[in-house]
């Protein structure tokens, strides 16, 4: 029937079957689109916004944490000889010791439990380079100087030059000492001025770190010149694992190294889980849209039933017939996926406007930051996987299209034609 200047005939049925005769598209057409509309637009968003996570999560805990950890789990006195071990292995950039506890700290009447992190000024920037993160003050610690994170100063509306109230354990137990020898006298907490403020982006150290010289972390824990492990930088983050079965083999026990990976695994790894089973959940959305475009093709194929048969009594073959069909469906997945990739890379592009948006609108929180660390919605375009997303769209609907196309095959010319 179709000779060669007519070989795009299929097409152009298919093309003028999404339509009806007195309007431009149909409502069924529609429909069938916006299903794959919808399922690659919020494919490539979720997934770009996983990704951002994982990367962010990644940069965040790297950049606040050392990439190799050495400890005892308890005071290290002895730890310069364990620095000079730690030196000799080729990887390590720079060591600096380091002393880490909880402290109840009050300002205004209003008390939080944050982390003190004592650091040697000297060594500190090499090892983790905290300067890069000041967005108020300066760095200046001292005896009477004090470094907060942004959001715990947000939330306790504290700013430079504010003075708080440091309890330690040390001053917890000498407080409880009037009360058993019948003194009267009584231990006063340490105050401290706030020099600066820095802001790494995740939540979890904005909220909760204060950072002090290390002679005056140790004052606080009153551990002299001990302190709680030795912070490690590498040429390459990737390359800690190694570096710790070395170190681990080497060192004395209670001594030993764990790496960043280790200390954030189960947060680093639950990123990763929830991003597959977000992709094949998400999936469903474009198989429910497959499935409205089959029901969609049944529904053309009964309504045309007049026209294939005329078209398999003008010498149409059965292949022909399906094709035309199985171009319905590939139609509509390609116009669905296009469009969803565009609707999807503008939800991308504008998602932390949009958030905003809501939040001011509906007074929804959408991405407290208490739970998911970050400030911002951060996010990652792969174009292999919006490529990927893209093909699911299309195979999906032409997949969806065969069941139909079959069926239209196989209408008998003859009874479609006597038929009214």
């Amino acid at each position: 029937m179709f000779a060669a200047p007519y070989r795009w005939v299929e097409l152009h049925l298919a093309l003028k079957f999404l339509r009806p005769k007195r309007s431009y598209v149909s409502a069924i057409t529609i429909l069938s689109l916006l299903g794959v509309l919808v399922g690659v637009a919020v494919l490539i968003v979720v997934l770009s916004v996983m990704d951002g996570f994982e990367r962010e999560l990644r940069e965040k805990i790297v950049g606040f944490n050392a990439h190799l950890t050495v400890t005892n789990y308890a005071l290290m006195k002895d730890y310069e000889e364990v620095m000079a071990e730690v030196r000799k292995q080729p990887e390590v950039v720079a060591v600096t010791p380091f002393l880490l506890g909880p402290v109840l700290v009050e300002i205004g009447g209003r008390v939080s439990t944050p982390f003190v992190k004592g650091i040697d000024l000297e060594s500190h920037e090499a090892v983790i380079p905290m300067k890069k993160y000041m967005v108020a003050g300066e760095w200046q610690l001292g005896p009477d100087s004090v470094i907060v994170g942004e959001e715990w100063a947000r939330r306790n509306q504290a700013w430079v030059g504010d003075k708080i109230l440091v309890y330690s354990p040390r001053n917890l137990s000498r407080m409880r000492e009037p009360r058993k020898t019948g003194d009267e006298s009584y231990f006063l907490p340490s105050e401290y001025t706030i020099r600066g403020l820095f802001s790494t982006g995740y939540f979890e150290y904005d909220f909760n770190f204060l950072i002090f010289s290390l002679p005056e972390a140790q004052r606080l824990y009153a551990v002299d010149e001990g302190v709680h492990g030795l912070a490690v930088r590498l040429r390459d983050a990737m390359d800690s694992d190694p570096v710790k079965q070395r170190l681990n083999r080497t060192l004395k026990p209670p001594l030993t190294s764990i790496t960043w990976i280790d200390q954030n695994r189960t947060l680093v790894q639950q990123v990763a889980v929830e991003r597959r089973v977000m992709f094949f959940i998400l999936l469903f959305i474009m198989v429910v849209a497959a499935f409205g475009l089959m029901s969609t093709l049944i529904t053309v194929t009964v309504q045309k039933t007049r026209e294939i048969g005329l078209l398999k009594a003008l010498g149409a073959r059965d292949i022909q017939i399906a094709t035309i069909f199985t171009l319905y469906g590939l139609v509509v997945g390609v116009a669905g996926s296009v469009l969803g990739v565009g609707a999807g890379l503008a939800m991308v592009a504008y998602r932390n406007e949009f958030s905003r948006w809501i939040s001011a609108t509906f007074r929804i929180d959408v991405f407290p930051a208490e739970i998911y660390h970050f400030l911002q919605i951060p996010a990652v375009l792969d174009g292999s996987t919006v490529v990927v997303i893209a093909l699911c769209g299309v195979v999906l609907s032409t997949l969806a299209a065969l069941i139909p196309a079959l069926a239209a095959a196989r209408i008998d010319p003859a009874r479609s034609l006597h038929n009214p």
